[in-house]
């Protein structure tokens, strides 16, 4: 090992402990800035030692690095131009696009070491390299499906071929067949390694277009953890260790999220990953003629006078107040209420922003203080004691029809708001959410409903209680 490749591989050890220690940062929501900066300095440090060794060896053609440069000029612009510009409530489809980039590279890295090299590879380099290749490619084409079901270019349903099962398998075992090949028949190691990423990409297709659109941040999640585990896989491959440790971590924090959030519905990992659940927007489940009863409707200066006279209000925060981006005017409410002396506090349900700790951040975006943020264990024995629960675009997540079977919901941990001694919602809507059923909640007898963009009511509310309160 040269002088260049010692200090190489500290440098890249070093920026492995920087994604580490970044990693560990990320904990709170305090440090979470701290930690995504010592997370990239690691990754620019990476970056700048890779171009050092490379300058450092020589290089045989200047076209590529100037491709190079340019490729990482637009990468970076890229990634600054989506962090401005994308909204919270399309943080799922970014992620999704981002693990399409990732899967992408870490299959190429893999498919080029294989094809340039010159004595041929060995059995360690074929197996990594294999792995990287299938694994990246599963990722690139279901993280591109997985994206346009969230934002809506491909119907969110679940769109299940004939014989699925059959072309499931079939693909499966192609796979698997060019990947033996690949490592036994170093003869035809091209073919076999291109019939690898071509079986690989097809089976990304078959793997996420029978999942509904509901359960897209789970199968996003999932994909999460297969893109570093192929960017680990690439690194073992051409033997670069900060590859392989932010790639595992990668592939660590992305299981983890996923079993949280699958544990979030109460609903197996292999369930939501098999299908057949959830749909886009208009899908309709079959819940019968839906509950007894009639949804009674409010108006914003009947709830600013329950409000102003509360003790007690616990906002419950859901997908519509991102979408209808409210949160500054919920917090907005939340800080003229506690002024009055009224007790605030915000109930975060796991997946209410569609994947953990998204509501948490939107909310952060608003100054809303964190202690004031609890989660669903925490604030569920707080309900009975609430004069007024307000929620906010929240559907399957409120519905008590989770607690008895044969519902879509059923056993899904839901927020206790029908336990509070009054219940606004505001609502887009009379629609039904994800799960395709009526929500029992919206039809209770302490239920009252504001009917509008959450935005416009919240402000219209904010008017009315100012009003009384002066």
């Amino acid at each position: 090992m040269s002088a260049i490749d010692t200090i190489a591989w500290f440098v890249y050890l070093l920026a492995a402990v920087l994604f580490v220690a970044g990693l560990h940062e990320m904990n709170s929501p305090k440090t979470a800035r701290l930690g995504n900066r010592i997370s990239a300095f690691g990754m620019v440090l990476a970056v700048v030692m890779a171009f050092i060794s490379l300058f450092a060896k020589g290089f045989v053609s200047t076209t590529a690095v100037i491709v190079l440069v340019v490729g990482i000029l637009i990468g970076a612009a890229a990634g600054v131009i989506s962090a401005k510009k994308v909204k919270m409530t399309d943080m799922p489809q970014l992620v999704s696009v981002f693990n399409t980039v990732g899967g992408g590279a870490a299959a190429l890295v893999a498919l080029n070491d294989i094809l340039t090299s010159t004595e041929g590879p060995g059995n360690t380099v074929l197996v990594t390299a294999g792995l990287g290749i299938i694994i990246g490619s599963v990722t690139f084409s279901g993280s591109l499906i997985a994206a346009g079901k969230l934002q809506g270019i491909i119907p969110g349903k679940p769109m299940v071929l004939p014989a699925q099962a059959v072309w499931n398998n079939l693909v499966i075992l192609c796979v698997l067949v060019s990947f033996v090949m690949l490592i036994i028949d170093h003869s035809h190691t091209v073919l076999w390694a291109l019939l690898a990423t071509l079986f690989a990409l097809g089976y990304g297709l078959l793997f996420v277009f029978p999942i509904g659109g509901a359960d897209m941040p789970v199968v996003i999640s999932v994909l999460n953890a297969c893109t570093g585990t192929a960017v680990a896989m690439s690194g073992f491959a051409i033997d670069n260790v900060a590859l392989i440790v932010a790639g595992a971590l990668v592939g660590a924090a992305g299981v983890t999220l996923s079993v949280l959030m699958a544990k979030a519905m109460n609903r197996p990992l292999s369930s939501v990953l098999s299908g057949g659940f959830g749909g886009d927007n208009a899908a309709v489940g079959a819940a019968g003629d839906g509950p007894d009863g009639i949804m009674r409707e409010t108006a914003p200066d009947d709830v600013a006078v329950q409000l102003v006279y509360a003790d007690k209000v616990i906002f419950v925060p859901g997908f519509g107040l991102a979408q209808a981006q409210a949160q500054r005017s919920l917090a907005d409410l939340g800080e003229l209420l506690k002024e009055h002396g009224v007790q605030v506090s915000y109930a975060i349900h796991p997946v209410a922003g569609r994947m953990p700790g998204h509501m948490n951040v939107l909310l952060a975006e608003a100054n809303i203080p964190y202690e004031e943020l609890v989660d669903l264990d925490d604030i569920n024995p707080q309900f009975s004691s609430a004069n007024v629960a307000l929620v906010v675009g929240a559907n399957d997540v409120t519905n008590p029809a989770a607690r008895r079977p044969g519902t879509p919901v059923s056993g899904m941990p839901i927020l206790d708001v029908d336990q509070a001694q009054n219940v606004v919602v505001i609502k887009r809507g009379r629609g039904k959410g994800y799960a395709g059923i009526d929500n029992e909640l919206y039809y209770g007898d302490n239920t009252q409903m504001l009917f509008g963009d959450a935005k416009a009511e919240l402000t219209a509310i904010i008017a009315a209680v100012k009003e009384l309160i002066d």
